[in-house]
């Protein structure tokens, strides 16, 4: 079905691999219009309960590959925009969709793919990750959200550290801060493991927690909208079987139908 990225859904998880390790993974603009379409799929499938993101080979992804990209000088803003947009989407998406996203990041995670695995919900990463906002390296500015994601994951004054000077942040920086789960060698590995923790909770209040660590919220509109999600939650049949099991001293069992 796609040409730069593995689309594989088992037991209500959908791993998108980007699959270019040729160039560690730098995507170009058929690669956007793929990762698009599949995070769409993965979140419209309702056999399918988590995301997990990831890079084939020894790389995450690498930004873009600058030597599939026209040459924009002599090309119009609006065409610049659009090809921007697409990887802007991909994270937009991925921080939109109700399942949740978990990124399994290894070597490399630069520019747009380091944006990518900011954009998940949680990551695991190996120990030789570098994940880095080098835009300013090359004269850019981070087009893709990271310089919204980063200060809202790790605070303000870190953020520009990282954003103004291009520096890597490190498999123990990333712990450290905040950004990463856990280091493991397998990061893959890791970020199943993770996933499985959170099929183990009723997926309506996994999918509905997400949507409430919405930091653009005032307390009262959180409030509000904590009102509705949490009636949905009360007559949720995984509810009532979590209750029921939690009472009964077993694991709960819950009736799905997975992808």
């Amino acid at each position: 079905m796609y040409e730069d990225i593995g689309y594989d859904v088992e037991d209500g998880v959908a791993t998108l691999t980007i699959d270019r390790p040729d160039v560690k993974n730098a995507f170009r603009e058929a690669t956007l219009d793929e990762l698009n379409d599949a995070v769409r799929r993965a979140d419209e499938d309702e056999g399918v309960y988590a995301l997990v993101l990831t890079g084939a080979g020894d790389a995450f992804c690498a930004g873009a590959d600058v030597r599939s990209m026209p040459d924009w000088s002599d090309g119009s803003k609006e065409a610049y925009a659009g090809f921007l947009w697409k990887a802007q989407n991909v994270v937009r998406q991925l921080r939109s969709i109700e399942i949740p996203a978990v990124a399994a990041v290894a070597g490399p995670a630069i520019g747009a793919g380091c944006d990518f695995a900011l954009g998940c919900d949680l990551r695991v990463v190996d120990p030789d990750v570098k994940l880095r906002q080098g835009f300013v390296k090359v004269g850019l500015v981070p087009g893709d959200g990271g310089a919204w994601l980063l200060p809202k994951l790790i605070g303000e004054s870190k953020a520009r550290e990282y954003l103004l000077t291009g520096r890597d942040i490190t498999a123990d920086d990333a712990v450290d801060l905040g950004l990463a789960v856990d280091v493991d060698e397998e990061p893959l590995d890791g970020a199943y493991e993770l996933v499985d923790e959170l099929l183990d909770n009723p997926a309506h209040a996994v999918r509905r927690t997400k949507a409430l660590i919405d930091p653009s919220l005032s307390f009262e509109e959180y409030c509000e909208r904590a009102i509705e999600y949490q009636w949905e939650c009360v007559n949720d049949e995984e509810h009532e079987e979590a209750v029921a099991a939690f009472g009964e001293r077993r694991e709960p069992e819950y009736d799905r139908d997975y992808s």
